[in-house]
């Protein structure tokens, strides 16, 4: 069977080429529920003609929303697809006012939801939706059309339908719509055709050195166009998909699946370093001094040109102490690819050392969404970088540094909104990522921060906030942080601490718990904050240097606003929130 070109295409491609009894996998009280490749196709084929039955006419929109990745996901993905329609996935952790603006900017039709509570938030807007006739269930829930109810309208008379509307969808025409998390404001939706995604995805598959015996654990949402085209990858490759249960298990899940690939954001692999080192820390005698020789090692690691003895203790070290890293991530992995946001470079080269072969990703969900990724190591991996970009796609840098892409992932637009589309194409065709970054003369891409985000102080000294907070979240005791001074003498720090490792430092010097606003105040806890910010201000310049900072009681989540879906900072609105904080800070 030829490359897939049009998204519904892949699932046939995988039964074709790669059929597994255990292609996508959702674990419901307790126990792993598998899906063959066979059933997939099958269900999905059922699913469409049910809603062809309902009356959905090719390009009319249905919504997806799921509290949490699972198979239903991928059915309803591949059934409106295939029924000639297009999807519009959403986060479960948007606000009504998003949802309102999205269902109706969209016309959406139908949507699906996994469970009660999304059923009930999206039934509250109804009224002011006059596009939505009916929002249906995953599982079957009282007052609701359930997912195996639609299935159980298909007829056979529907198939030579279904059969004509696959055939006549072009890839060039539009799949999905996917409304951007809105660190700036009202969401946009992205149109991508099939072309945009399955080029992407073709290509993306290259790079994953994970085959058809291979498992991958799934977690970041699959709305978010990273996860979802990486599912599309897995197919492509023929390996199994298992859906943690939760944030919150995917240790045990790790552990239980043993997969050779899964994605991650940065944040998710600093959380992971940090409770190694917290483990680390708690060890005591010769135990403790393996631990942070090894560490000490992979600060320092290279792939290549370092001295015959460094490699013989790396492998030591990779024995007695980094085995026990890769047993955490389930004993097998093979690759871990990492996007959505920048990847402190340091920690890229510690797990590097580790030999956990970490390979960062760059894109846009405009892009489809992967611009450029990193080879696996020992193939062509470049430490500090995103890789070279992938078959297809073109980059270059524009006068002021920012990456301009062009390629059949970039987006047909914004939908309804010629205007912003305009704003981020150049005449010739090239999209404005609003990334700033470095190319090498191998064509590896670095980087550097975010166009909007690089602020300058009222020296006119230029600071570039995102690399500057990777560096500060590399202490245990800070979970996230914005650095902030636009139009300032200086920069300052605002920062949620890691109240977990902070409650164990105080118990350790004999501090007393009580909550965190009393606790952020006391001069000893600032004292020691201080000594992590003086000894990360090291490396920067006079005009860089955060010379002030503030600690916040709350803890930052998406659902107050304070970060998007995939953990990235929502500038302004912390800014808002914090007002007094930083204000203060600037105060003699």
């Amino acid at each position: 069977m030829n490359t897939p070109k049009r998204l519904f295409d892949f699932a046939y491609y995988a039964a074709a080429k790669h059929p597994r009894p255990d292609a996508l996998n959702t674990k419901i009280n307790g126990q792993w529920q598998s899906m063959s490749t066979a059933d997939f196709v099958a269900k999905s084929e059922k699913l469409a003609c049910g809603l062809i039955d309902m009356g959905l006419k090719p390009g009319e929109r249905v919504g997806i929303i799921s509290t949490n990745n699972r198979s239903e996901w991928n059915l309803c993905d591949q059934a409106i697809l295939s029924a000639g329609c297009i999807d519009v996935p959403m986060y479960p952790t948007i606000s009504q006012a998003d949802y309102q603006f999205i269902l109706n900017d969209s016309g959406m039709r139908f949507c699906f939801v996994s469970d009660v509570e999304l059923r009930d938030k999206i039934e509250a807007l109804r009224a002011g939706i006059p596009t939505l006739e009916a929002v249906f269930t995953f599982s079957p829930t009282e007052g609701s059309v359930c997912l195996d109810e639609v299935v159980a309208r298909a007829k056979d008379t529907h198939y030579a339908e279904l059969e004509a509307r696959k055939a006549a969808v072009s890839e060039e025409d539009l799949a999905t719509i996917i409304y951007t998390s809105g660190t700036t404001g009202t969401p946009k939706g992205v149109m991508l055709s099939h072309r945009n995604i399955a080029s992407n995805a073709v290509a993306g598959a290259a790079r994953l050195p994970v085959g058809p015996t291979g498992k991958a654990l799934s977690f970041l949402p699959l709305c978010h166009s990273y996860e979802r085209v990486c599912v599309y990858v897995y197919m492509t490759n023929g390996v199994g998909v298992y859906f943690a249960e939760s944030m919150e298990t995917i240790g045990d899940n790790l552990r239980e699946v043993h997969p050779q690939v899964f994605t991650a954001v940065p944040r998710l692999l600093e959380k992971v370093y940090d409770k190694i080192m917290d483990k680390g820390k708690a060890l005591t005698g010769i135990k403790r001094g393996l631990f942070f020789w090894a560490v000490g090692l992979a600060k320092r690691y290279e792939h290549e040109g370092l001295s015959a003895l460094y490699y013989a203790q790396l492998k030591l070290a990779r024995k007695l102490i980094f085995s026990k890293w890769q047993e955490a991530l389930g004993g097998e992995v093979l690759a871990v690819a990492s996007g959505a946001a920048a990847l402190n470079p340091k920690l890229a080269r510690i797990f590097a050392g580790a030999g956990i072969n970490v390979q960062e990703g760059y894109g846009l969900t405009e892009t489809s969404p992967i611009l450029a990724v990193n080879l696996p190591t020992g193939r062509g991996h470049k430490l500090g970088t995103v890789g070279t970009a992938i078959e297809g796609v073109s980059l270059k840098l524009d006068t002021d540094g920012e990456i301009l892409a062009k390629g059949p992932n970039v987006m047909m637009g914004y939908y309804q909104r010629p205007d912003l589309t305009a704003e981020v194409m150049t005449e010739d065709g090239w999209f404005r990522t609003g990334d700033i970054g470095e190319l090498d003369s191998e064509g590896y891409l670095r980087i550097t921060d975010r166009k909007k985000e690089i602020f300058k102080t009222a020296g006119g000294k230029y600071i570039t906030p995102q690399a500057m907070e990777n560096a500060f979240k590399m202490s245990s005791f800070i979970e996230q942080c914005m650095v902030a001074g636009d139009n300032q003498k200086f920069p300052v720090l605002l920062i949620q601490p890691q109240y977990d490792y902070l409650k164990s430092w105080c118990s350790r010097k004999g501090i007393d718990w009580t909550n965190p606003a009393e606790m952020i105040a006391d001069p000893r806890i600032i004292a020691r904050f201080q000594r992590e910010i003086d000894a990360t201000n090291d490396q920067y310049g006079q005009w860089e240097k955060v010379k002030k900072f503030a600690l916040t009681p709350d803890l930052w989540t998406i659902a107050d606003g304070h970060v998007t879906p995939t953990l990235k900072l929502r500038r302004k609105p912390i800014l808002q929130r914090y007002a007094g904080l930083y204000e203060a800070l600037y105060q003699e």
